[in-house]
């Protein structure tokens, strides 16, 4: 696996979540409340992947998607939805945005690092 990892998410509890997780499996990660930090961040440091909640104050996580997705240094990032978002048409909605992946809140501790995973592999291991 390779790193650093940003972390977007404007509720603390969850914030602080996602963190633990992360470093409790031995990998590098970074958290910030907003979108618009997320988005700075991310132009000052080279991050393997963004996990963003959706809805955030000063820029949503569609608005930092669309920002990454079209900087093209930032471009290639991953950029997974993690959210409660759960609404009918919401799960389309966010793969229609162009996220490359999603994941539901709650989160589930015990499988949360395994399914992020494979945005942090290479794709070429043998």
């Amino acid at each position: 696996m390779r790193g650093p990892i940003l972390v977007a998410d404007d509720n603390p509890a969850n914030l602080h979540l996602v963190l633990y997780l992360l470093n409790a499996f031995g990998l590098e990660a970074q958290g910030v409340s907003d979108g618009a930090a997320a988005y700075e961040a991310a132009k000052s440091k080279r991050f393997a992947l963004v996990l963003t909640d959706i809805l955030m104050p000063k820029m949503d996580g569609y608005e930092l998607l669309a920002r990454m997705k079209g900087d093209p240094q930032l471009a290639s990032i991953p950029v997974i939805a993690i959210t409660a978002l759960a609404m009918v048409g919401d799960r389309e909605r966010i793969a229609a945005a162009g996220f490359d992946g999603y994941i539901p809140k709650p989160l589930e501790p015990r499988t949360f690092v395994t399914e992020i995973e494979h945005f942090l592999t290479p794709s070429t291991e043998g």
